[in-house]
């Protein structure tokens, strides 16, 4: 039996999401095992997250991992945005 879940995460514009994507996307293959599958795409300004294992165990730990991974790529971005200077409108 196979377990799922998807995520959708979205944000303000579709740079931030292409930003998000690229940051988690090359996880992919590197994190997979025998008993859990992930995929990332990106549509406009969202970014999808598809897990699916073969029990409940392994999507769980899957599922923590790549929240992880999209929450710290959000988090570095912020601090990417804030080290900016102002740009003046």
């Amino acid at each position: 039996m196979s377990h799922d879940a998807l995520f959708e995460f979205e944000y303000e514009s579709d740079e931030r999401a292409l930003l998000i994507f690229r940051s988690v996307e090359q996880e992919i293959g590197e994190i997979n095992d025998d008993r859990s599958q992930t995929t990332v795409e990106r549509d406009g300004n969202r970014v999808i997250v598809r897990v699916s294992a073969d029990d409940l165990v392994a999507l769980r730990a899957a599922m923590n991992t790549w929240q992880t991974l999209v929450g710290v790529a959000e988090r570095v971005s912020k601090i990417g945005d804030d080290s900016l200077p102002p740009t003046n409108q």
